[in-house]
């Protein structure tokens, strides 16, 4: 018999999930970082990647494994649920939205920001409001028409900021080589514990939204064997660039620790006028297509809930013409556009660092349970993965005792909403999961 209900339409490749993935982690932070981590490390900062680099690629090593036995759309949620049963399933659900949100609404106050270097008229209430809520409704019309348009709108991105960074970089190491006056010899700091912590939790937090993408899971043409390949593409690329900017930043810069803006300031010593404008530009369209990448991927976690009976029912519509969940995408729109005009940097950018931390921990411990459970679902089996899901288990307990009461009490009261999700949809009957 036919099946006449609307489905998603599967039209991302495997370079496109690992654009997006770039996408989501090189935003705004890589303009900013370079100054906070240099103040923690001082000249070893660029040497702090390569160890925030190993801790990351232990988490996405067991993301790759996890990922590999599902074709939904959900990410962790999915996961989570498929390993540990609806509660703890909706939880992360939870905690994933409020981490994307939360960030994406960082991002949406830092872009109000540089926009007023340019038009200093859009810091005033009423402009900003404008400002925001025309940005954000332009990307969920792009992503409301179809999963193609808002995939090409993020492929664009990824490829503009990518190439405006690589020219940054490029230039930057040309006028080292070339012009040695302008080389500045970091100053040593004595770091300590505490401040290897605090340098590693900010470059996690740079590196944050490569399991975002995943969430549009059941979009991919081959999901299972595309995602592997695709976390290694997009950790590798972010990792050089992470540290090839922090590099130049600090051998161009006499305090780096001392800016806001350690990119543009850095520019304007080895480019001209031009290219700091183009520097500029650059975090502005960084930004932009961080924005474009959350509003592509994170509507499919309400969406992934709703489909398995754990949201409500409104949030799994799928548009008969689009065929994009569009009431998910409009909600998610909507929220953004309120936790960005009613919110700061600092507030949103706490908020998704802790939940963060969470979400990670629950996709490594899903590994080992999994397997147990599904002992041949897996497309990808990672070796020695219980050993890496351990790793993976400490790396995030570990961080997450650097946080403050204060943010753990927001992820106490998204705890408490998940639970009462659960309670109101406790009596429905469990779906069946899509896995191998």
């Amino acid at each position: 018999m036919a099946d006449n209900h609307p489905h998603v339409v599967r039209d991302l490749g495997r370079w496109s999930l690992a654009a997006l993935m770039l996408n989501t982690m090189i935003g705004s932070s890589i303009f900013g970082l370079p100054s906070l981590i240099a103040a923690h490390l001082g000249k070893l900062s660029p040497a702090g990647y390569l160890v925030a680099f190993a801790g990351v690629a232990v988490i996405a090593a067991c993301l790759a494994e996890v990922a590999s036995q599902f074709q939904d759309a959900g990410g962790p949620y999915l996961y989570a649920r498929a390993a540990f049963g609806p509660f703890v399933g909706i939880q992360i659900g939870w905690l994933t939205w409020l981490s994307r949100i939360s960030a994406a609404s960082a991002a949406a106050n830092l872009f109000v920001s540089y926009l007023a270097a340019f038009v200093p008229a859009v810091s005033r209430p009423v402009p900003r409001f404008a400002v925001i809520t025309a940005l954000l409704a332009f990307l969920a019309a792009m992503n409301y028409r179809g999963v193609t348009s808002g995939n090409r709108l993020s492929n664009f991105f990824t490829v503009t900021k990518l190439a405006l960074l690589a020219a940054f970089v490029i230039g930057g190491f040309a006028a080292l080589a070339l012009h040695p006056a302008i080389r500045v010899m970091p100053s040593g700091v004595s770091a300590s514990a505490g401040d290897w912590f605090d340098a590693i939790i900010l470059m996690v937090y740079s590196y944050g939204g490569f399991e975002a993408a995943l969430f549009a899971a059941g979009e991919a043409r081959n999901p299972r064997e595309d995602a592997p390949r695709a976390l290694l593409i997009a950790l590798v690329t972010a990792t050089v660039l992470f540290v090839a900017v922090q590099y130049v930043v600090i051998h161009t810069l006499a305090n780096p620790a001392a800016t806001g803006t350690p990119v543009v300031d850095s520019a304007r010593q080895f480019l001209g006028p031009l290219g700091v404008m183009l520097v500029a530009a650059g975090t502005l369209i960084s930004t932009y297509g961080y924005l474009s990448a959350n509003m592509l991927h994170t509507p499919r976690v309400t969406f992934a809930m709703a489909q398995q009976g754990e949201f409500h029912e409104l949030f799994a519509a799928i548009h008969p013409r689009f065929r994009t969940p569009y009431i998910s995408i409009v909600a998610f729109a909507a929220l953004l556009t309120l936790f960005s005009a009613a919110g700061n940097f600092r507030w949103n950018a706490m908020l998704s660092a802790v939940a963060r931390m969470f979400m990670y921990g629950s996709i490594a411990a899903a590994l080992p349970m999994l397997r147990k459970k599904q002992p041949q679902a897996a497309n990808f089996r990672l070796p020695g993965g219980p050993f890496f899901a351990v790793l993976a288990l400490l790396f995030s307990a570990v961080l997450v005792t650097r946080m403050h009461w204060g943010e753990l009490t927001v992820v106490s009261v998204c705890f408490a909403l998940g639970a009462l999700n659960w309670f109101s949809t406790r009596r429905r009957d469990p779906p069946v999961l899509a896995t191998m």
